[in-house]
C-alpha cells in the first residue's frame, strides 16, 4: 500500500487563500490508497461535485463559469489513473481559471463549499501536522533517506549525489586512516572527516528537500548526529531524533520510531502553545473571542492562530475594520475562521489547525497576539 501525497507548501496555501472568484468550489472527500476501495471515494466526489453545481445554479452564478468548473470536476471524476493513486483524503479547489488538487495523509470528512473564495481550513490540518516525514538514517558506514507516512509503508528515496558512506565521501579507505605527519590524526581527524561527510550529505539532500516543509528526523549516533545538526541547512530538522545506529534497522523499524517522534514533537508543540497562551492571556496578549481575533487579524496583530478544524462559522469579515457578521451557510457567505486564517497568514503569522479539545480557551479559535490589542 502506497500513499500518494501532495501536501501544500506555505506558498501554495497562500495562493489558495488569496484567490477570489464568484465561482469557487472546495471539495474534501475521504479516500483510500487501496485500489479496491478507491471507487467509494470516487463516487462520493462525483456526488459532491454535482451538489456544488446545484448550489452555484441556485445562487444564480454565471452560467459559463459554472459550466467550466463542472467540466473540470467531471474530467477529474473520469481520470482512472488519478483515482488509482490516492492517500487518506482528497482536497480539490476549482474555479474557472483552473483546478488545484491535493492528496492528503490526514483523514478528513466529506464537505463541499461554494462561494467567492476557497474553503481551506481543513487543508490546514495537513500543513500543521502533516503525519508524514523524512528519516535521515546517517551512519559512518551508510546513509539513506526514508519517506514515512502515518499508515502506509515507508520507502527509501533516491537522492542523486548522496555519498555511499563516510570513507568514500572523503576519498579514503577508512575515516580512521592515518594522515601524513602534520595533518589531523586520531579522534580530531575522524571528526573533521565526519564533518566533510555530513556536509556532502546535506548538499545532496538539498536537491530533494528544497521547497518542502515535511519534518526531517535524524537517526544516528554521536558524534556524527551532532556534527550533522551543526551543518544542516534544511529548516525542518526536528528534535528529538532516533538514537542508536540505523545501519541494522529496516525502513519499517525506522518508520515506527519516526511516528513516535512525530507524536512527541506535535504534543510538545501543543503543550508549549497552551502554556504560552495562558501567559499571554494574563498579559492581555491572547484571546478566544471570535470578534476580537478577527479585528486583530485584520490589523496584523495575530502572531499565532489556533483553529478548530471541524467547526465552520459562516458569515463575513469586513475588509477594513475586521467586524464579523454571522450569516446563513450558503453560496454567498464564507467561513469566518477561514478568512481570519487568511489574514493571519498574509501578515506572516502562524496558523495551527487542531481538534476542538486542543484549542486553548473555549470556542472555535484562539490567538496569541503580537502586542496588547
Amino acid at each position: 500500500m502506497t500513499l500518494h501525497t501532495d501536501i501544500p507548501t506555505r506558498a501554495q496555501l497562500q495562493r489558495l487563500i488569496a484567490a477570489r472568484d464568484p465561482v469557487s468550489v472546495s471539495i474534501y472527500v475521504p479516500t483510500s490508497p487501496l485500489t479496491q476501495q478507491a471507487q467509494a471515494g470516487r463516487i462520493e466526489f462525483k456526488n459532491l461535485a454535482a451538489e456544488a453545481t446545484r448550489q452555484l445554479e441556485e445562487a444564480g452564478a454565471d452560467r459559463a463559469a459554472t459550466a467550466t468548473v463542472r467540466e473540470e470536476l467531471d474530467d477529474l471524476v473520469e481520470d482512472d489513473d488519478f483515482w488509482a493513486e490516492q492517500a487518506r483524503s482528497l482536497a480539490v479547489f476549482a474555479a474557472p481559471v483552473g483546478l488545484a488538487v491535493f492528496r492528503l495523509p490526514n483523514e478528513l470528512t466529506s464537505v463541499v463549499e461554494v462561494g467567492d473564495r476557497f474553503y481551506v481550513k481543513p487543508l490546514l490540518r495537513a500543513v500543521t501536522f502533516p503525519q508524514a516525514a523524512f528519516v535521515l538514517a546517517l551512519a559512518v558506514g551508510s546513509v539513506r533517506l526514508v519517506e514515512v507516512t502515518r499508515d502506509g509503508p515507508p520507502f527509501t528515496v533516491d537522492v542523486p549525489g548522496l555519498p555511499k558512506d563516510a570513507a568514500s565521501a572523503v576519498g579514503k579507505a577508512s575515516i580512521t586512516e592515518r594522515s601524513p605527519i602534520g595533518r589531523l590524526q586520531g579522534s580530531e581527524g575522524q571528526k573533521t572527516r565526519m564533518g566533510q561527510y555530513a556536509r556532502k550529505v546535506d548538499q545532496a539532500l538539498r536537491g530533494v528537500l528544497t521547497g518542502l516543509e515535511l519534518p526531517l528526523i535524524l537517526a544516528g549516533t554521536e558524534p556524527l548526529s551532532s556534527i550533522y545538526r551543526s551543518l544542516n541547512s534544511y529548516p525542518h530538522l526536528v528534535e528529538p531524533g532516533i538514537t542508536g545506529s540505523p545501519e541494522g534497522a529496516t525502513d519499517a523499524e525506522l518508520a515506527e520510531q519516526a511516528r513516535t517522534v512525530l507524536d512527541e514533537v506535535y504534543a510538545r508543540e501543543l503543550a508549549d502553545l497552551g502554556d504560552l497562551y495562558e501567559q499571554r492571556f494574563d498579559q492581555g496578549r491572547a484571546s478566544a473571542d471570535l470578534s476580537t481575533i478577527a479585528r486583530a487579524a485584520t490589523y496584523g496583530v495575530v502572531d499565532t492562530l489556533v483553529v478548530d478544524i471541524d467547526e465552520k462559522v459562516p458569515g463575513h469579515v469586513d475588509d477594513e475594520s475586521g467586524a464579523v457578521t454571522l450569516a446563513a451557510d450558503d453560496a454567498v457567505s464564507y467561513g469566518v475562521v477561514d478568512e481570519i486564517a487568511r489574514r493571519v497568514l498574509l501578515s506572516s503569522g502562524r496558523v495551527l489547525a487542531v481538534r476542538a479539545d486542543e484549542v486553548p480557551g473555549e470556542g472555535p479559535v484562539a490567538a496569541v497576539l503580537r502586542y496588547a490589542f
